[in-house]
């Protein structure tokens, strides 16, 4: 694996647009999710979520950084890194994508921390071994990524 995952792509879609005809706010967490989505499908071997037993995942906390336009119908994808886990967090780092004549231009980036979850009991649990194993062998591979330049900061108004 050369660098982070791409799992979610699609086409600027009608109902994300707003009144200044580009993708809303909230709509970049959509996107977002979808690579979250395919992210936790992929550490899950695949399985179907009945084969997961209610053990699934919820996000603690979001960070979005808007960087440019996405107008409606462009085409997007998104990448995904791991940047961080343990025996029941992960940090994750999307990038959103418009794929341009001329190549990828970077429209936004989300961070995401999510944690285990057992759905059932409605309590925070360990990852599952055959994901935890899927998480460590990840992070092996994409270790020699240089971590996201944008990853860990927070809202401030000091330029970084």
């Amino acid at each position: 694996m050369a660098g982070p995952l791409r799992l979610y792509e699609t086409r600027v879609k009608p109902e994300w647009i707003d009144e200044f005809e580009h993708v809303n706010v909230a709509h970049y967490i959509t996107i977002c999710d979808q690579g979250t989505w395919g992210f936790w499908n992929l550490m899950n071997g695949g399985r179907d979520m009945a084969a997961r037993g209610g053990h699934e995942y919820v996000v603690l906390e979001t960070h979005v950084h808007y960087i440019s336009e996405l107008p409606l119908d462009a085409p997007i994808h998104v990448t995904t890194q791991l940047v961080a886990h343990d025996d029941k967090r992960a940090v994750i780092f999307h990038r959103v994508w418009r794929d341009d004549a001329d190549g990828p231009v970077l429209s936004a980036t989300n961070e995401v921390k999510l944690i285990a979850f057992d759905l059932g009991a409605r309590r925070i649990e360990r990852f599952a071994p055959e994901v935890k194993a899927r998480l460590d062998a990840l992070a092996a591979e994409l270790a020699d990524l240089p971590a996201p330049e944008q990853a860990g900061q927070g809202i401030a108004l000091a330029r970084r």
